[in-house]
């Protein structure tokens, strides 16, 4: 037996209930010998004694079986529904943490779509796809029923029953294998469209409609004739199955008219008989019309237990005290996730609480790595990163976020409020928001908007100028005061003024105590550095003050000898000549 998972304690919770569900539907299944029995008693008894009082009583009986008989499908179908519901609740938090997880683990791994499959479990477990394996087992029951009836009546029911559930089978191994690629197909299309709109405005300014529309067309046909054929197939299957049905009432009816002619069953056995064929075959007629249902929820069952298997959920860790700042980074050794492209390299250096350092190299250096592993984004394969003598892995996650800020590269900002992201969508901290947002200098920037801090910024922000979301991401990184800021590229999209704020917020964080990290090359924000460290092609080139590294002889001398030797040297000199420039 497996590790107990998050979806098989789900699983085991809702068992219980199944058992209780199961016991209703014996006793719906038992009513359903009303139909049968009420049309033999009327065709052999009233009919033959033309009494209308028995008539009268057989029917208010038949009426009330049959109102029991409702009551208990309904309380069947309220409690899978509501047992489906505390399904969901308890996987869903588990689910939302490993589905993000494993997205940051491995990206492109399409580990989103597993938010749809619990929706697909669900939809079973409470369905009436559920709801024909329950009644199943009554199906040998009403047969054998046929059979006491007259066995040349059991043996056309039974005939007919095995003939549609060798169908279903047909239907599960001619289409299954095929639904399931077209599933897999489906996501990839869907995964690649929903992405790539996402950069719709570049499309459009470089025509790139044309080419990335016949891209998706592709994928999108793949889907389409995966799709075709395994509705073909089971379209050829159901056709068949229909056939079957219709002349197995045909059969059963003249088999019944025959024998009530050779004098060796009555004109109610015949109807009864009929009737009681139709109640066995209902349940594997419901498996065949739901079987598309049954198939999408074993694979979205096999996705889900393959998930929580794979990723784990953090442990439950001490909480720490609140950390001072200092930061400590040994031997850091990382690959891009889901590849073996190496991008950190034994990288190491330290810092004391409240110093600020600028990170600077040559694009891919691996700058924005080491920002992911400082912030406990990535996870090193070697090495480590401490926040205050204590490895990341060893801190709370929604615990380190406390001290932490992270403005990255590329700001991404969530459809809600202004005040609701720089809060990271927590409550009541309104008071927090206008400091956060007061120190970053985007106070202003934000009243003049339409609603202020109340104002609706859309999916990704997109109601606001890369400026915009860049200065109030900066609020969100410095909200609730951190220990560590960790700032990437903090000011590629920032104008002049925009710029001054991001200056006045570094130093009012330095002064504040908080140690600061940041990306960049601009003269104007190493000034505001203590230390600089030289990042190449992942490796430490130069570490240490920001003078004495940015000086042109001292330099050259540290690179000096490698391909990027003449590039850092210019950016030294250059950067030294603004300090000295600004300094004079």
């Amino acid at each position: 037996m497996g590790p107990q998972t998050p979806l098989r304690i789900a699983l085991k919770k809702f068992r219980s209930i199944l058992g209780t569900t199961v016991v209703f539907s014996f006793f719906i299944n038992l009513l359903m010998f009303i139909g049968p029995l009420y049309m033999l008693q009327v065709y052999d008894r009233v009919l033959a004694s033309r009494n209308e009082t028995t008539l009268l009583m057989l029917t208010v009986i038949a009426c009330a079986l049959l109102a029991i008989y409702g009551i208990l499908e309904f309380v069947r179908s309220r409690l899978l529904v509501r047992a489906g519901i505390q399904f969901d609740e308890v996987l869903a938090q588990p689910l939302f943490h490993r589905v993000l997880k494993g997205t940051l683990q491995t990206p492109g791994s399409n580990t989103a779509f597993a938010l749809g499959d619990i929706d697909k479990l669900r939809e079973f477990l409470t369905g009436n796809g559920l709801l024909a394996i329950l009644d199943a087992p009554w199906v040998p029951i009403f047969l054998a029923v046929c059979f006491v009836f007259h066995p040349l009546l059991g043996f056309v029911a039974t005939t007919g029953a095995v003939l549609i559930f060798i169908l279903a089978l047909a239907n599960e191994f001619s289409t299954s294998k095929t639904l399931r690629e077209a599933g897999m197909a489906s996501q990839t299309a869907s995964h690649f469209a929903s992405t790539t709109l996402q950069n719709a405005e570049v499309i459009k300014a470089l025509g790139m409609e044309s080419a990335l529309r016949e891209k998706w067309q592709d994928k999108h046909r793949d889907v389409l004739s995966l799709q075709a054929k395994a509705s073909d197939r089971a379209g050829v299957v159901m056709s068949m199955s229909k056939f079957v049905r219709m002349a197995l009432q045909v059969f059963i009816l003249g088999a019944g008219a025959y024998l009530v002619l050779q004098n060796e069953v009555s004109p109610g056995i015949m109807i009864a008989a009929s009737i009681m064929m139709g109640r066995a075959l209902a349940p594997v007629e419901q498996a065949v019309a739901h079987w598309k249902q049954v198939v999408a929820a074993r694979s979205a069952y096999s996705r889900l237990d393959s998930l929580f298997d794979k990723v784990k959920a953090d442990p439950e860790r001490t909480d720490l005290p609140a950390p001072t700042g200092d930061v400590n980074v040994e031997g850091l050794v990382s690959v891009i996730p889901g590849t073996r492209n190496t991008v950190l390299n034994g990288v190491t250096f330290a810092l004391a609480p409240g110093e600020v350092l600028a990170v600077i190299g040559p694009s891919g250096a691996g700058k924005s790595s080491l920002v992911r592993h400082l912030v406990g984004v990535w996870s090193a394969i070697n090495g480590t990163v401490r926040l205050d003598g204590a490895e990341l892995v060893h801190w709370d996650p929604e615990r380190l976020a406390q001290y932490i800020g992270y403005l990255p590269q590329d700001v991404e900002l969530f459809s809600g409020t202004i005040s609701e992201n720089i809060a990271r969508f927590q409550l009541d901290r309104d008071e927090d928001v206008v400091a956060a947002a007061k120190k970053a200098g985007v106070h202003e920037m934000i009243l003049e908007l339409s609603d202020g801090y109340d104002t609706q910024i859309g999916e990704g922000g997109r109601q606001l100028s890369g400026g915009q979301r860049q200065r109030v991401g900066l609020a969100r990184a410095m909200f609730g005061d951190p220990k560590m800021i960790v700032l990437d590229e903090p000011n590629s999209n920032l104008d002049s003024s925009g710029e001054e704020a991001l200056m006045g917020a570094i130093q009012s964080m330095k002064e504040s105590g908080s140690t600061v990290i940041f990306v960049s090359h601009k003269a104007n924000l190493l000034a505001l550095s203590e230390k600089v460290l030289v990042l190449n092609k992942g490796r430490v080139q130069a570490f240490g003050p920001t003078q004495q590294i940015m000086q042109p002889s001292a330099k050259s001398a540290q690179i000096d000898g490698n391909t990027h030797s003449q590039k850092q040297t210019a950016l030294a000199s250059n950067t030294t000549g603004a300090l000295q420039g600004s300094n004079g």
